[in-house]
């Protein structure tokens, strides 16, 4: 492959709502420039997009995948994201590699909750963006109805480029709407031109003025030109849309159908003229040698440095680095340093993937995108840069993990490799997260959604031959008491020469603060127990409320006082009067008013006006209390509420279900509360059935 320099690279990501057609459009344009001689179809599973096993059997992508393109001398790198919520860790390394974006919508299906959370993360990241509306071959497609409920989102910045022309209820054309020219489609994507239909001139009228208000609005000049009836000249239009798509303020719509390549010329012709190189972008360091800031900004002078934004660790393909060349020229000879881990290594080959397939190049510029083989300390968001100036980027930010399953390795022995296929999937994917919860004896699986953890349980089996077991979570309740109680424990065994005795009358309270397991005092008058026994008695209570009498969950909030006792002089010794404590605990917990208390989270549901009373009624079910709402930006709402985490286990499922999608929550542990005695009946009966499965 031919070395492309700043000026010639487009880093471009498609976006949109899962199942609207990116895949296939990519395929559509691989196959209009000739990367491939066979337009590749998801449901045969020979895209060059989703190649991984889970993608061909699921039919929707789950990783992003780079596929560069060359058209007309310029090198445009398609980031093809997922459209699932569960994968947004994957869509948001992609946003972080680049420069501009596509945002996919299926003119059947219409605009999305995906196509507006596609929205929302261009304007997150300041990305400059057009849409696409594809599956135009479809008999229910309505662009216009498209048009107008994105110029109802989005107002004056959405400008129409396209109209559909139809003949016999099929998808033949389209009229260039900046040109105000018709074309016919001869063969995929490419056209001769045509006479406008006069049906089509109703429509066009609307998109024509669509387009010049957004045209007008980029400037005081062309504004007053527009209000005073004036016609605007072709290369007023097009400067003005090149100048305006690029700062956001004007988003081109497109349209075509992925299925038939109809459009993917247009697209490709589209993306070279109004989206930016990356030297148009900012992107700024700090030299850790010399400890200054360090102004990258794509420069091919400047010494080499660049982000990792993304890891592929295959066990067949092995591991990638994936790059974007922030300054200088990367080298396939270079020696390479990473200033996040300290280290240095030699590189020996240098890469541009496609889909799998991998190319070998010599260099990349500032700006492009290429995968370095085999890095042994490298993660997906460290910098690498020259020894000589040692450069770190800002680490992105990843979407923090709510959902979570306990999970067993299934056959025993397997825990070594079932621990280092994880570390392997969770280099890939940031939004995954393991927690040993050594208190509640269970290991966690956190991710974004059920369906994320299902696919993660599915690649260990095929991709690494371990297999998992996944459950609902042991909840962290807490044990407490909640009166004061004097007992004896008395532990006294005889069995042939020393014998084993330890006597000792503790009382139990509430110590009124659950930050503290116990607190441990003793008042013995006369050495009714030795002071050498005294460690022994807190012994006993500390290892006692690891895991309380009443459900087996850890105990808070005593106190535990020594208050008597006696000893024998030889057949006294520490095990003994430990033993005596433990025993003293059992029977005082249960006699104290024991109860159980649960950790309550405060939670932060984040969704569209209108799913508010569905939000609160469905949080008033789970024991939910609504502290209060929040008004966010476009017609959102913020509800907070405080809830007991037992009721979070499937939340994120049930929380899309209610709002199609549109719903993001957040939660934090906060405190501990006692209860309800029906709560604490079911967890008692719950954990006798554990233990007894356990075989404890």
């Amino acid at each position: 492959m031919n070395v492309y320099t700043s000026e010639k690279i487009r880093n471009v990501v498609l976006l949109g709502h899962g199942g609207c057609g990116k895949t296939t459009l990519v395929e559509a344009m691989a196959y209009t420039t000739g990367i491939t001689k066979r337009q590749g179809k998801i449901e045969e599973g020979n895209t060059i997009s989703d190649y991984d096993k889970e993608e061909v059997k699921r039919l929707f992508s789950i990783s992003t995948t780079v596929v560069p393109i060359i058209w007309e001398n310029t090198k445009i790198n398609l980031l093809d994201t997922p459209g699932y919520f569960d994968f947004v860790g994957e869509v948001e390394e992609a946003l972080n590699a680049a420069d501009a974006a596509v945002i996919v919508i299926s003119a059947k299906a219409g605009v999305e909750v995906g196509t507006m959370k596609a929205w929302d993360y261009c304007e997150k990241h300041n990305l400059p963006r057009m849409f696409f509306v594809t599956d135009m071959d479809d008999d229910n497609a309505s662009y216009r109805e498209v048009v107008e409920k994105l110029t109802e989102l989005y107002g004056k910045k959405i400008a129409p480029f396209h109209l559909p022309i139809r003949e016999n209820e099929k998808f033949v054309g389209f009229v260039n709407v900046v040109k105000m020219a018709g074309r016919r489609f001869t063969t995929m994507s490419n056209y001769e031109e045509c006479p406008i239909p006069d049906y089509s001139m109703e429509n066009l009228t609307k998109f024509r003025e669509t387009l010049l208000d957004a045209v007008a609005e980029t400037s005081e000049d062309l504004m007053e030109k527009y209000f005073a009836g004036e016609e605007f000249t072709p290369e007023e239009i097009s400067l003005a849309l090149r100048n305006n798509v690029i700062d956001g303020t004007v988003v081109p719509v497109l349209m075509g159908s992925g299925l038939n390549a109809q459009g993917a010329t247009m697209l490709l012709q589209a993306i070279e003229k109004y989206f930016p190189s990356p030297t148009k972008q900012d992107v700024k360091g700090t030299n850790i040698k010399t400890n200054t800031p360090f102004t990258a900004n794509y420069d091919d002078s400047l010494p080499m440095s660049a982000i990792v934004f993304k890891t592929i660790a295959d066990p067949f393909i092995g591991k990638f680095s994936l790059v974007k060349v922030c300054s200088g020229v990367l080298r396939s000879d270079s020696t390479i340093f990473n200033a996040d881990k300290d280290t240095e290594e030699k590189l020996s080959r240098l890469y541009i993937l496609r889909g799998k397939e991998q190319v070998e190049v010599n260099e990349l510029h500032a700006g492009d995108i290429g995968a370095i083989g085999k890095l042994s300390d490298t993660v997906t968001g460290d910098t690498l840069s020259t020894k000589a100036n040692p450069i770190i980027f800002e680490r992105p930010e990843m979407p923090k993990p709510y959902t979570c399953q306990r999970f067993k390795t299934k056959n025993k022995g397997d825990d070594d490799k079932v621990s280092q296929a994880l570390a392997k999937l969770m280099d890939e994917d940031l939004t995954l997260k393991v927690v040993n919860d050594k208190e509640n004896r269970q290991t966690l699986l956190y991710g974004i959604g059920d369906q994320q953890l299902e696919v993660v349980v599915c690649k260990l089996q095929t991709k690494y031959k371990v297999e998992i077991d996944v459950m609902k979570p042991r909840v962290p309740f807490r044990e407490t008491i909640r009166k004061k109680v004097r007992v004896q424990g008395k532990y006294k065994k005889q069995s042939g020469g020393h014998g084993q005795y330890g006597d000792v009358h503790i009382e139990f309270e509430p110590s009124g603060n659950q930050e503290v397991p116990y607190e441990f005092a003793e008042k013995i008058f006369g050495g009714a127990v030795p002071r050498n026994y005294f460690p022994a008695v807190e012994k006993g209570i500390a290892e006692s409320v690891i895991k309380g009498p009443l459900a087996g969950y850890p105990v808070v909030g005593l106190k535990a006082t020594l208050v008597d006792g006696s000893y024998h002089p030889v057949d006294s010794s520490e095990m003994a009067f430990k033993m005596a404590t433990i025993q003293a605990f059992k029977q005082a917990f249960m006699e104290a008013s024991p109860i159980l208390l649960e950790p309550i989270a405060a939670l932060r549901v984040v969704v569209p006006d209108k799913y508010t009373g569905d939000i609160m009624g469905d949080l008033n079910k789970r024991r939910g209390r609504v502290l209060g709402m929040n008004p966010l930006p476009n017609n959102k709402q913020e509800i907070v509420a405080d809830i007991p985490m037992s009721e979070l286990y499937g939340y994120s499922t049930d929380l899309r279900s209610m709002t199609g999608g549109a719903g993001d929550y957040s939660y934090e542990f906060t405190r501990y509360e006692q209860a309800p005695s029906d709560v604490q009946q079911k967890i008692m009966e719950e954990n006798e059935k554990e233990l007894l499965a356990s075989g404890e």
